[in-house]
């Protein structure tokens, strides 16, 4: 479920209506505009305001063309000040976007999203393809994607929310068929590496059988077959939106993949680095020169180079590889950018729901003196196997452990905080 988080409005002018022929306090509009949006114009966005030039509004009215914009979801700081003169009650609404997302079809393979994306933009106002995550327009969009399924047969109510979709940085609202279940049957793939690699066909059973999902789709691509792409140097392997045909009460699944160039190790150059040397950096590196740029060599490389530093208490270091892909040479060179941070020792080690016993022996097991640098390693090798150990011939145990890192920068220093539950 979404927090519901509604915009202020506010009156800014409130001059005296005009009193025409009719309701006491009431006016002809003469002049209605809202701005202050980038995406929309003003006359995309007046009619969702519901009063229209001509027609006798009161403030009430105003106001209620406020909360529609404001309830819309589109629109954050909702403002508006009118003026009255003889002839009627001039209206301008000022307003300021609110933060919107992609919109994600995940199960509806009677469409292609072209098809969805061009049915919503004609019978949803203000829809371009992204959306907030609450207010009408959100609404309105499962509604209309609902329509668009009776038009197929298909009876199914539409649900929401607002996700990260893996190898993905934006969150997108992700529409669901919640009642609407076709198994997959078949998928095929475009490019002959995933069509005759084991590994990738021995794991369709994971989409094969199965309801239809997009996001499963996609989620199978970045962790089955992306790896065996990048573990063969294709680094810009990229994959298209699946693409779905219904037979019966089945789909058929074809995935487009484009691979790319095959890419050579022609090293990586190190920027920023102060606490470890360069050359020792470079023996981190798992790749030889020259030889096959294996993607997943030089992610597990950017993890051994930052399990480097930890060790060494720098624990907020930003790693920042950037690709240089000559597709002329099909070389692979990598600008690894370095933002170390402070160097971090140990402060306090704070332990609760312990016996004095159990937290004696915690304490006498801790291998990271008050004061020394801080080692993630030694840590981290305590919580799997220094705790245990600390705890042998004790008659007690404990379903979890939650542990936190508390920092504090300033004084380069960090405080272990470990619960026992």
């Amino acid at each position: 479920m979404f927090r519901r988080v509604f915009p202020v409005i506010m009156l800014l002018v409130a001059l005296p209506m005009c009193a025409q022929e009719g309701t006491p306090g009431s006016a002809p509009l003469t002049g209605l505009a809202v701005n202050g949006s980038s995406r929309f114009d003003s006359q995309q966005i007046v009619p969702t305001t519901g009063l229209h030039v001509g027609a006798t509004v009161t403030r009430n009215d105003i106001q209620k063309g406020a909360d529609a914009l404001a309830a819309s979801g589109l629109f954050a700081n909702v403002q508006y000040r009118f003026d009255t003169d003889n002839a009627g009650v001039r209206v301008q609404y000022e307003v300021a976007d609110a933060k919107t997302y992609a919109a994600y079809f995940d199960n509806f393979p009677w469409f292609t999203e072209a098809d969805l994306m061009a049915a919503l933009k004609s019978s949803v106002r203000l829809f371009d393809g992204r959306v907030p995550d609450h207010g009408s327009v959100l609404g309105d969009v499962a509604s209309a994607l609902s329509r668009e399924l009776v038009s197929r047969g298909v009876s199914s109510t539409v649900s929401y929310e607002l996700v990260t979709l893996p190898g993905q940085a934006a969150p997108v609202i992700r529409f669901q068929a919640n009642e609407a279940s076709l198994d997959v049957e078949h998928v095929e793939f475009t490019d002959d590496l995933a069509k005759n690699d084991h590994g990738i066909q021995d794991r369709l059973s994971d989409l094969i059988g199965k309801p239809f999902s997009r996001t499963n789709v996609e989620t199978f691509e970045y962790e089955q077959i992306r790896p065996v792409y990048l573990a063969h140097a294709f680094l810009r392997a990229s994959f298209g939106a699946p693409i779905v045909s219904v037979t019966g009460r089945t789909v058929n699944v074809r995935v487009p993949i484009t691979p790319g160039h095959a890419y050579t190790w022609n090293g990586a150059y190190w920027v920023g680095n102060q606490a470890i040397p360069s050359a020792d950096l470079s023996k981190l590196v798992q790749l030889n020169q020259g030889g096959e740029a294996d993607g997943m060599k030089i992610e597990a490389t950017w993890e051994e180079v930052r399990k480097a530093y930890y060790k060494l208490g720098y624990l907020d270091l930003e790693l920042m590889p950037s690709a240089h892909l000559d597709d002329a040479t099909n070389r692979a060179r990598y600008d690894v950018i370095l933002k170390e941070g402070p160097q971090y020792h140990m402060g306090s080690l704070v332990l609760s729901g312990l016996s004095m016993e159990g937290e004696r022996r915690i304490r006498s097991g801790w291998r990271i003196p008050q004061g020394a640098i801080f080692n993630e390693g030694v840590y981290e090798e305590f919580i799997e196997t220094g705790v245990k150990q600390s705890f042998a011939g004790l008659p007690v145990h404990y379903e979890k452990i939650g542990k936190y890192l508390q920092k504090d920068p300033g004084a380069a220093k960090v405080d272990v905080m470990l619960d026992f539950q």
